[in-house]
């Protein structure tokens, strides 16, 4: 009797040993799948990158535009550079292109021709925003 019990206890064993899987078909099946669904987001990840930078260097064109007015309702002139708006402390630094990720890329726009000051600023990014937009142009 006691090789029957033994013979009864293996078999319990084996059949505890009996788990189910997943073929590599299956596994194949799933990596094909998530690399085709991520295949297809990348030209959305890209655009939703390239729309947050174009909203980016339109709110700094804008604080830009509204710190030289401020400048030039207390001081009567435009700044002489944008280095000159860190100086006095109206802008803590200059800010950074969100285009060319740059901070020394902007083209300074003087009040006259004979003049070297700063009456406005634009991008010196080269190319269009995803409007058809130059981005000297913003």
């Amino acid at each position: 009797m006691p090789f029957a019990s033994c013979t009864l206890k293996a078999n319990k064993f084996y059949g505890l040993r009996k788990i189910k899987a997943f073929t590599l078909i299956e596994v194949l099946a799933v990596v094909i799948i998530i690399s085709i669904l991520f295949a297809a987001s990348q030209p959305l990840i890209g655009e939703s990158a390239r729309k947050t930078k174009e909203s980016v260097l339109k709110s700094n064109l804008r604080g830009v535009r509204d710190t030289i007015s401020r400048f030039y309702k207390d001081h009567e002139r435009y700044p002489e550079s944008l280095q000159e708006l860190v100086d006095k402390k109206y802008i803590t630094a200059l800010p950074i292109d969100p285009v060319t990720e740059k901070n020394d890329t902007w083209i300074i726009i003087p009040s006259s021709t004979q003049k070297k000051d700063v009456y406005d600023i634009k991008s010196g990014a080269r190319g269009e925003s995803l409007e058809k937009v130059k981005y000297e142009n913003l």
